[in-house]
């Protein structure tokens, strides 16, 4: 199955079973990571934030306007490598794919 590597608030790495089919929240927030998704994937909230690395950000699918104006409303967003995980389905293409947990707003 293919994997997604996490890196927590906390600076630690977990290799973790990606899902195909589901958006990369819905695995996240089975975890202590960090990820809470208050809104349930609404992208309403903001609060599964996370970062990916500028190589693999042409790899998802373009950020849509509702997104977009969550992010730049973040203390802690960064133009190459912010994402909403709600927005983020992930596929077998993502295999390996690290990610960070954004810090808590």
């Amino acid at each position: 199955m293919a994997k997604m590597m996490v890196t927590d608030r906390d600076g630690h790495l977990h290799e973790v079973e990606g899902r195909e089919g589901l958006k990369l929240m819905e695995t996240l927030r089975e975890f202590d990571y960090g990820v809470t998704a208050i809104c349930g994937g609404l992208c309403s909230c903001a609060t599964c934030h996370i970062f990916i690395e500028p190589e693999w950000m042409s790899r998802l699918p373009t950020p849509q306007s509702d997104e977009k104006e969550l992010l730049v409303e973040l203390q802690h967003y960064d133009a190459a490598r912010s994402r909403l995980s709600c927005q983020v389905e992930f596929t077998d293409a993502l295999d390996g794919l690290p990610l960070q947990i954004a810090p808590d707003e």
